[in-house]
């Protein structure tokens, strides 16, 4: 695939890369929102390439901190994120996914990863 535009990638501001011989570049969180309802859905990490692939292909496609690699939202559980439009916030440090989720947005395969605990009250 083509690289993210420099113009966008210029505006980012990544986490610092942990990784020994990584690009430097880092990490940016993006958080998924459902377009039509405003609900909150989960939380994932990009670097450019995986927000470049959810620019082009339109699904949401995040970098596994864990697994160490690239995963498109969907492809093993069959709970699509379809990509409405994207927006960087004011700073440069967060991706905002507005998109049509199919199924389960968490892990666990609750609709949403905020489900759960709510804090303080």
């Amino acid at each position: 695939m083509s690289p993210l535009d420099p113009a966008i990638a210029e505006r980012l501001k990544r986490t610092p890369d942990p990784s020994p011989g990584g690009d430097g570049r880092g990490l940016v969180p993006a958080v998924a929102q459902q377009h039509d309802t405003g609900e909150v859905l989960m939380l994932g990490w990009m670097d450019d390439e995986a927000l470049h692939r959810t620019l082009t292909t339109g699904r949401a496609t995040y970098w596994s901190r864990s697994r160490g690699e690239y995963w498109v939202k969907g492809d093993t559980s069959g709970h699509v994120q379809r990509v409405v439009e994207v927006r960087l916030d004011c700073d440069g440090d967060t991706v905002l996914l507005k998109v049509d989720q199919t199924g389960a947005a968490c892990h666990t395969g609750a609709r949403t990863c905020f489900d759960e605990d709510l804090l303080g009250g």
